[in-house]
């Protein structure tokens, strides 16, 4: 359940933060005291942004749907819980309905920005390995055939074939982590990880608290561009990724649910960073400024830039194509899925023309925000469609608790 947790949940963005985002966070800390402190909060941030937090709204969203499907036979929307516990007229039906369109729009914006930040990662490696000056001219065709490559899967039932490559995408993953620990510093990294676990397990509650409101106005401005912005590109996901963490989840108690949507990937999300934030550092630090200037300058090639100054760059950079684009073929695959199912009021079956119709429309979504050439802006879009979720999830949160007292009594 964790493994399928984190490929459709942050495969693409394990790869294209890995390194960049320490980084970026490192250049502005930095200011602040000395480098070694900026490395050290460089990485509580990205835990931050990436570990218990961000699987803890996933793992919200994704309970209340299992419960009300599994426990109480409810149809897989987000409406299910409103209408199972306060009844199906009146106000909880047009509220539910204004719940499952804005789950709608929140899926088809967050995935149309994963599939433009995988054409991002996608052509700057592709440039990368073929030794080409300018990326852009790649946009077009590796967009088409992310698309095309997209569209066959929901035209013919290729589940089994869908589950191979996602599991050759999180294996390529894996060997890439396992390589870096062993081919790069290994002693640097692993004293920074266990260094860093210890330091994440005890801040991870007074993090979630921090708001950074006596702050200075860079701070401030980072502050809503990094930690607040991921709550709420989180909480946009959140109903995608809930629906394949529900479907996989039946028969597990709240406490093995729990723990394996939220302990586990949030553990691998600090090794993931961890080991490409402690390599990043440990050549910046020595006085190399190369991947630095790569994240001022070059944000999507900053993982095959540091790739290349270990043994086989070429080789492992090829690898995170490859990935990169698994991820973003089965992302955009069980996101139309997911829609089909929301648009077909719970339908775990929908139609292949109504899979394909949201695949067209997620394609068009992406390529607007690929037109944007910044995946500053991509995120900043997102957001925007994601707030209404601040208030939806304390309501789905209501429903459960309501139910679950219910089955309390006697």
């Amino acid at each position: 359940m964790a493994r399928y947790a984190v490929r459709h949940g942050h495969g693409v963005g394990l790869l294209y933060y890995g390194a960049a985002e320490p980084i970026t966070h490192f250049h502005l800390f930095r200011q602040y005291g000395s480098d070694a402190e900026a490395a050290s909060a460089a990485l509580m941030a990205t835990y931050f942004d990436w570990g218990l937090h961000a699987w803890a709204i996933y793992a919200t969203v994704g309970l209340v749907m299992a419960y009300f499907t599994f426990r109480r036979g409810g149809a897989m929307i987000l409406s299910a819980p409103i209408e199972g516990v306060f009844g199906r007229t009146g106000w909880p039906r047009y509220v539910g309905f204004v719940i499952d369109l804005l789950t709608i729009v929140a899926i088809a914006i967050g995935l149309a920005g994963t599939l433009a930040m995988g054409v991002f990662q996608v052509q700057a490696g592709v440039a990368r390995v073929l030794g080409l000056g300018d990326a852009s001219l790649l946009t077009v065709p590796v967009f088409l055939l992310l698309c095309i490559a997209s569209l066959i899967p929901l035209a013919f039932d290729v589940t089994r074939g869908m589950s191979i490559m996602s599991n050759v995408a999180m294996g390529i993953c894996g060997g890439l982590l396992v390589w870096l620990i062993l081919g790069g510093r290994t002693h640097y990294v692993m004293n920074a990880l266990v260094e860093g676990f210890g330091r994440y397990i005890a801040s991870a509650v007074p993090m979630g608290f921090t708001a950074f409101t006596f702050v200075d106005e860079a701070l401030t401005d980072w502050f809503r561009t990094w930690p607040l912005n991921y709550m709420i590109w989180w909480l946009a996901w959140a109903p995608f990724v809930s629906v394949f963490i529900a479907r996989i989840s039946r028969g597990r108690t709240i406490r093995e649910f729990l723990l394996g949507v939220v302990a586990v990937p949030g553990a691998f999300s600090v090794i993931w960073f961890g080991t490409f934030g402690a390599l990043g550092f440990s050549e910046i630090l020595s006085g190399n400024d190369r991947l630095l200037a790569t994240t001022l300058e070059d944000f999507d090639s900053v993982t095959f830039v540091m790739l290349e100054s270990l043994p086989f760059g070429l080789l492992t950079s090829a690898a995170v194509v490859v990935a990169c684009f698994i991820f973003v073929v089965t992302s955009v695959v069980t996101a139309a899925f997911t829609l089909a199912i929301f648009s077909a009021r719970g339908n775990v079956d929908p139609p292949t023309s109504m899979k394909l119709i949201w695949g067209v429309i997620l394609a068009v979504l992406g390529f607007v925000m690929v037109l944007s050439g910044d995946v500053g802006v991509v995120r900043s879009i997102i957001a925007v469609f994601a707030v209404a979720f601040l208030f939806i999830v304390p309501l789905l949160l209501v429903c459960l608790g309501k139910a679950l007292a219910a089955e309390r009594l006697p």
